[in-house]
């Protein structure tokens, strides 16, 4: 399975551009089972991500590139790893087929973590290092960004993942940062409860969040025990549809 849209994209971008957009995003999902995912499926959605990134740059928009692996089934932090290895490879190899300019791209990957049915815990320690080396093994130093989704974390979860994977010792040559939908924006959502006068209330929340995930860009957060229950509830959705 590949995300659809490439008929008609370049005549958009252009449309885009004229309109004032400066990047895009285009997401490709794969889901660890038994049997999946595919190698082909792996060289299919890369190679459809590097159309699509070709297409951006033609038009003078930076493309986001964006391979999520879904956080469904029972795969531990190995396993992760690994499919994670192979499919940032993939797609770099197709990035380069294509002739991609990387220095004017970024990449929004998942991090490496365990399927949300996985009994084995693990310590934000060991997320950050199985993330860190497996960006290192595959993507190339002249990427500038990598965004992180938080695919279905907690917003803390997150904040503190993506601290503790700045943090980690080994040598990161791109900026590691967040592009967070659910693991920004749950707590003021919870709080403002489509209500008026919880509009205060809910950018009181958002701006908390913010911040948190601002210093853990700089592996600076320091949880501070006192995290609302909004912001430590999964927001894990199976097999989540966009």
């Amino acid at each position: 399975m590949t995300t659809q849209g490439l008929d008609g994209l370049s005549e958009r971008c252009a449309q885009y551009k004229k309109d004032g957009a400066d990047f895009a995003k285009w997401c490709s999902v794969l889901k660890i089972g038994e049997h999946t995912p595919s190698s082909i499926a792996i060289m299919e959605n890369a190679n459809v991500l590097a159309r699509y990134a070709s297409i951006c740059q033609q038009n003078g928009v930076v493309p986001i590139v964006e391979p999520e692996i879904l956080p469904d089934g029972y795969h531990d932090l190995k396993g992760c790893q690994y499919v994670t290895e192979k499919v940032l490879a993939a797609v770099y190899k197709a990035l380069s087929d294509h002739h991609i300019y990387l220095e004017g791209t970024l990449l929004k990957p998942n991090m490496v973590t365990p399927g949300h049915a996985c009994t084995q815990k693990y310590s934000q320690e060991e997320v950050s290092m199985a993330t860190v080396t497996a960006l290192r093994r595959t993507v190339p130093p002249a990427v500038p960004e990598i965004t992180f989704l938080s695919g279905g974390q907690s917003e803390e979860a997150a904040s503190i993942n993506l601290n503790a994977i700045n943090k980690c010792p080994l040598l990161k040559p791109w900026a590691l940062t967040f592009s967070y939908g659910r693991a920004l924006q749950a707590s003021a959502l919870k709080a403002w409860g489509g209500k008026k006068e919880n509009l205060k209330a809910a950018q009181e929340e958002y701006v908390k969040r913010a911040l948190a995930n601002s210093l853990a860009c700089q592996g600076k957060y320091t949880p501070s025990g006192k995290a609302g229950a909004a912001a430590s509830e999964s927001l894990f959705i199976s097999s989540h549809a966009y």
